[in-house]
């Protein structure tokens, strides 16, 4: 007999789609957070977009979770009441060895069932966004934007409809096998301060969606394998002034490291950000260096000219949970379950990162499916 039938490690939008995935399903679901808000480290210090699923690889996990994900996300917003736009995309080349590159960008996005992107010349790019300087682009219609606060409370509130429960402040220190085969979560007290230490819970399932914490929690079974964990921090400047533009703008991805670079977002208000840029870090550190901003104007002048001196501030900044080191190449999602690891009832999850909020439902379909 166990404490609860299922247990979520992380209350992120993943794992809150996946708690929400199995609580609808009829499993009684705890979720674990350490801090004292749910979605607090990656989930709340990205860019908020909605991806329509352009840049992976043909059927890799991130293409198939991505795209299916993304009609998930805009159906649900739709009918929670989650604010969100479809704002579009524009993918723009600054010059004419770039601007070759748009249709191999098209045919990979079509490949993975991405059939909406238009090609455009860089005067119809123009007339979409006057202040915009390219060689040409491709249009993205089903880009948008997420109020992810939002739709992560609206994620818990469907939870615990259905019976389930996010306890906050709760760090897991540990986790195990007891004698019968159960999992075992040690709790090592408040993740944001001081709290009862040593205390165990039990369950039948456990999910390990811990975000940055994944791969040293999951160590304790060495027979799954985990990965060794990276940090990579990305910085954003706000724009001083007016929004110059009315849709995002990416250039397109670097040929080395498949880096989306400096691109500019939007809020749900109109507001202008860009970001995020990619820092390999050792520790978890969110201040923003002003200094920065110096690469940040030669990248974003690229594709727009007339930003003037002094119009960026910094803003603020995230740490992305990676799986791979500098200059390695970026590996699918791993979603690792019974089928990997030889464990029934524990699925964990690494190195989730973009497009893990888009694809945040479908991974929640997905871990439900591989409990069966």
């Amino acid at each position: 007999m166990t404490d609860v039938e299922t247990i979520v490690i992380g209350a992120g939008a993943v794992g809150l789609a996946i708690a929400r995935a199995l609580a609808v399903s009829g499993r009684e679901v705890m979720v674990l957070e350490r801090h004292g808000l749910i979605g607090s480290e990656t989930s709340s210090r990205n860019s908020e977009v909605i991806h329509a699923g352009i840049y992976y690889a043909k059927d890799s996990l991130k293409a198939r979770c991505c795209v299916h994900g993304k009609h998930l996300l805009y159906a649900f917003c739709s009918s929670h009441g989650v604010a969100h736009k479809r704002t579009g995309k524009l993918i723009v080349a600054t010059d004419v060895e770039q601007a070759d590159k748009l249709e191999e960008i098209r045919q990979r996005a079509e490949a993975n069932g991405v059939d909406d992107l238009v090609r455009l010349t860089a005067d119809e790019a123009r007339e979409l966004e006057p202040e915009l300087a390219c060689e040409g682009a491709l249009l993205s219609p089903s880009t948008g934007i997420i109020d992810s606060h939002g739709y992560m409370l609206a994620l818990q509130g469907e939870l615990e409809a259905h019976g389930g429960q996010v306890v906050l402040n709760t760090a897991v220190g540990s986790i195990g096998r007891t004698a019968d085969g159960a999992f075992s979560v040690t709790i090592v007290g408040k993740g944001d301060g001081e709290g009862e230490d040593g205390y165990t819970i039990t369950s039948k399932e456990l999910i390990v969606s811990a975000g940055r914490g994944s791969p040293e929690l999951m160590t304790a079974f060495p027979q799954a394998d985990p990965p060794k964990g990276y940090l990579a921090k990305g910085s954003y400047f706000k724009l001083n002034g007016k929004a110059p533009f009315s849709r995002l703008i990416y250039p397109v991805p670097m040929t080395k490291t498949g880096a989306l670079g400096v691109h500019v977002t939007l809020d749900l208000q109109g507001r202008v950000r860009f970001g995020p840029d990619m820092e390999w870090v050792e520790e978890i550190d969110y201040r923003v260096d002003p200094a920065r901003a110096d690469v940040f104007y030669d990248a974003i002048r690229q594709y727009w000219p007339g930003l003037e001196d002094g119009a960026l501030e910094a803003d603020y900044s995230g740490i992305r949970p990676k799986i791979h080191g500098p200059g390695e190449p970026a590996p699918d999602f791993r979603i690792d379950g019974p089928e990997a690891h030889g464990m029934a009832g524990l699925v964990a999850l690494y190195g989730i990162e973009s497009p893990g909020l888009t694809s945040s439902l479908a991974i929640g379909e997905l871990v439900a499916k591989r409990l069966g």
